[in-house]
Protein backbone atom coordinates (compact mmCIF):
# COMPACT_ATOMS: atom_id res chain seq x y z
CA UNK A 1 0.00 0.00 0.00
CA UNK A 2 2.60 2.44 1.05
CA UNK A 3 4.54 1.57 -2.37
CA UNK A 4 1.35 2.17 -4.77
CA UNK A 5 0.77 5.59 -2.99
CA UNK A 6 4.39 6.70 -3.82
CA UNK A 7 4.02 5.69 -6.97
CA UNK A 8 1.25 7.69 -7.28
CA UNK A 9 3.02 10.52 -6.01
CA UNK A 10 6.05 10.53 -8.00
CA UNK A 11 3.31 9.76 -11.18
CA UNK A 12 1.26 13.07 -9.78
CA UNK A 13 4.41 14.91 -9.80
CA UNK A 14 5.77 14.39 -12.92
CA UNK A 15 2.59 14.83 -14.07
CA UNK A 16 2.61 18.80 -12.82
CA UNK A 17 5.84 19.16 -13.69
CA UNK A 18 4.84 18.34 -17.25
CA UNK A 19 2.07 20.57 -17.32
CA UNK A 20 3.63 23.63 -15.84
CA UNK A 21 6.40 23.29 -18.10
CA UNK A 22 4.06 23.15 -20.83
CA UNK A 23 2.00 26.02 -19.38
CA UNK A 24 5.21 28.18 -19.46
CA UNK A 25 6.52 27.38 -22.51
CA UNK A 26 3.05 28.34 -24.33
CA UNK A 27 3.10 31.44 -22.45
CA UNK A 28 6.65 32.19 -23.91
CA UNK A 29 5.58 31.23 -27.43
CA UNK A 30 2.88 33.34 -26.96
CA UNK A 31 4.58 35.94 -25.53
CA UNK A 32 7.31 35.89 -28.60
CA UNK A 33 4.13 36.48 -30.50
CA UNK A 34 2.63 39.13 -28.94
CA UNK A 35 6.46 41.15 -29.45
CA UNK A 36 6.39 40.06 -32.97
CA UNK A 37 3.01 41.74 -33.51
CA UNK A 38 4.56 44.92 -31.45
CA UNK A 39 7.39 45.05 -34.24
CA UNK A 40 4.49 44.73 -37.08
CA UNK A 41 2.75 47.81 -35.53
CA UNK A 42 5.97 50.15 -35.87
CA UNK A 43 6.83 48.58 -38.98
CA UNK A 44 3.23 49.57 -40.41
CA UNK A 45 4.51 53.25 -39.55
CA UNK A 46 7.16 52.88 -41.34
CA UNK A 47 5.44 51.79 -44.32
CA UNK A 48 3.06 54.49 -44.14
CA UNK A 49 6.07 56.86 -44.75
CA UNK A 50 7.58 55.67 -47.25
CA UNK A 51 5.05 56.74 -50.37
CA UNK A 52 5.07 60.00 -48.71
CA UNK A 53 8.75 60.39 -48.55
CA UNK A 54 9.31 58.70 -52.19
CA UNK A 55 6.94 60.90 -53.75
CA UNK A 56 8.58 64.03 -51.98
CA UNK A 57 11.99 62.73 -52.94
CA UNK A 58 10.78 62.22 -56.26
CA UNK A 59 9.55 66.13 -56.83
CA UNK A 60 12.86 66.96 -56.68
CA UNK A 61 15.57 63.96 -58.17
CA UNK A 62 12.72 62.27 -60.31
CA UNK A 63 15.92 61.15 -62.53
CA UNK A 64 17.12 58.50 -59.74
CA UNK A 65 13.97 56.32 -60.31
CA UNK A 66 15.79 52.85 -59.73
CA UNK A 67 16.74 53.90 -56.12
CA UNK A 68 13.12 55.26 -55.74
CA UNK A 69 11.60 52.07 -57.39
CA UNK A 70 14.05 49.80 -55.39
CA UNK A 71 12.59 51.44 -52.26
CA UNK A 72 8.71 50.82 -53.52
CA UNK A 73 9.70 47.33 -54.44
CA UNK A 74 11.45 46.78 -51.09
CA UNK A 75 8.36 48.07 -49.05
CA UNK A 76 6.18 46.15 -50.69
CA UNK A 77 7.95 43.05 -50.33
CA UNK A 78 8.02 43.81 -46.51
CA UNK A 79 4.44 44.53 -46.51
CA UNK A 80 3.33 41.16 -47.65
CA UNK A 81 5.59 38.63 -45.91
CA UNK A 82 3.84 35.81 -44.73
CA UNK A 83 6.37 35.24 -41.98
CA UNK A 84 8.20 36.80 -39.36
CA UNK A 85 11.47 35.27 -41.21
CA UNK A 86 10.54 36.41 -44.73
CA UNK A 87 9.17 39.66 -42.63
CA UNK A 88 12.74 40.04 -40.81
CA UNK A 89 14.70 39.74 -44.49
CA UNK A 90 12.05 41.92 -46.12
CA UNK A 91 13.22 45.05 -43.54
CA UNK A 92 16.50 44.40 -43.57
CA UNK A 93 15.81 45.50 -47.74
CA UNK A 94 13.90 48.29 -46.73
CA UNK A 95 16.40 49.68 -44.32
CA UNK A 96 19.50 49.69 -47.04
CA UNK A 97 17.48 50.84 -49.73
CA UNK A 98 15.95 53.72 -46.85
CA UNK A 99 19.54 54.61 -45.89
CA UNK A 100 20.02 54.60 -50.08
CA UNK A 101 17.71 57.03 -50.58
CA UNK A 102 18.93 59.50 -47.60
CA UNK A 103 22.13 59.44 -48.78
CA UNK A 104 20.52 60.69 -52.45
CA UNK A 105 19.27 63.36 -50.33
CA UNK A 106 22.83 64.78 -49.55
CA UNK A 107 22.92 65.57 -53.33
CA UNK A 108 19.83 67.66 -53.88
CA UNK A 109 20.04 70.68 -51.47
CA UNK A 110 16.69 71.85 -52.04
CA UNK A 111 15.20 68.63 -51.06
CA UNK A 112 17.40 68.70 -47.76
CA UNK A 113 15.53 72.14 -47.28
CA UNK A 114 12.17 71.35 -48.38
CA UNK A 115 10.17 71.01 -44.54
CA UNK A 116 7.45 67.90 -45.90
CA UNK A 117 11.12 66.17 -46.68
CA UNK A 118 12.45 67.05 -43.11
CA UNK A 119 9.50 66.50 -40.99
CA UNK A 120 9.42 63.15 -42.74
CA UNK A 121 12.68 62.40 -42.11
CA UNK A 122 12.27 63.19 -38.88
CA UNK A 123 9.40 61.16 -38.34
CA UNK A 124 10.90 57.92 -40.03
CA UNK A 125 13.90 58.63 -37.47
CA UNK A 126 11.80 58.17 -34.51
CA UNK A 127 9.77 55.34 -35.56
CA UNK A 128 13.35 53.57 -36.47
CA UNK A 129 14.47 54.56 -32.77
CA UNK A 130 10.79 52.68 -31.57
CA UNK A 131 12.25 49.94 -34.10
CA UNK A 132 15.08 49.57 -32.71
CA UNK A 133 13.45 49.00 -28.74
CA UNK A 134 10.86 46.90 -29.80
CA UNK A 135 13.42 43.89 -31.96
CA UNK A 136 15.37 44.52 -28.88
CA UNK A 137 12.53 43.14 -26.92
CA UNK A 138 11.20 40.94 -29.14
CA UNK A 139 15.30 39.41 -29.00
CA UNK A 140 15.12 39.24 -25.42
CA UNK A 141 11.84 37.22 -25.62
CA UNK A 142 12.78 35.19 -28.29
CA UNK A 143 15.76 34.15 -25.66
CA UNK A 144 13.67 33.49 -22.79
CA UNK A 145 12.36 31.72 -24.98
CA UNK A 146 14.96 29.49 -26.77
CA UNK A 147 16.93 28.84 -23.55
CA UNK A 148 13.30 27.42 -22.03
CA UNK A 149 13.52 25.24 -25.19
CA UNK A 150 16.74 23.85 -24.94
CA UNK A 151 17.66 23.46 -21.06
CA UNK A 152 17.62 20.29 -19.41
CA UNK A 153 14.83 18.76 -18.10
CA UNK A 154 12.67 20.81 -20.40
CA UNK A 155 13.51 20.65 -23.38
CA UNK A 156 12.03 17.08 -22.89
CA UNK A 157 9.10 18.23 -22.85
CA UNK A 158 9.79 20.80 -25.36
CA UNK A 159 10.15 18.15 -27.82
CA UNK A 160 7.46 16.06 -26.80
CA UNK A 161 4.72 19.03 -27.87
CA UNK A 162 7.27 19.79 -30.97
CA UNK A 163 7.78 23.40 -29.51
CA UNK A 164 10.01 25.14 -31.99
CA UNK A 165 12.17 27.75 -31.91
CA UNK A 166 12.17 31.31 -33.08
CA UNK A 167 14.53 33.35 -35.36
CA UNK A 168 16.24 36.34 -34.08
CA UNK A 169 15.78 39.63 -35.36
CA UNK A 170 19.62 40.43 -36.49
CA UNK A 171 21.48 43.56 -37.98
CA UNK A 172 22.26 43.35 -41.67
CA UNK A 173 26.07 42.97 -42.63
CA UNK A 174 25.49 46.89 -43.59
CA UNK A 175 24.39 48.39 -40.18
CA UNK A 176 27.37 46.02 -38.61
CA UNK A 177 29.88 48.05 -40.86
CA UNK A 178 32.46 50.68 -38.46
CA UNK A 179 30.19 54.26 -39.82
CA UNK A 180 32.84 56.25 -42.07
CA UNK A 181 33.25 60.69 -40.62
CA UNK A 182 34.94 62.42 -43.08
CA UNK A 183 35.44 65.88 -42.43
Amino acid sequence: MVILIVVVAIVVLILLYLMSTYNTLVKLRNKVKDQWAQIDVVLKNRHDLIPNLVETVKGYASHEKETLEAVVVARNKAVSASSPSEEIEAEKEVSQTLGRLFALAENYPDLKANTNFTDLQHKLSEVEEKIRFARQFYNDTVLTYKNRLEVFPSNIVANLFGFKPEAFFAATEEERENVKVQF
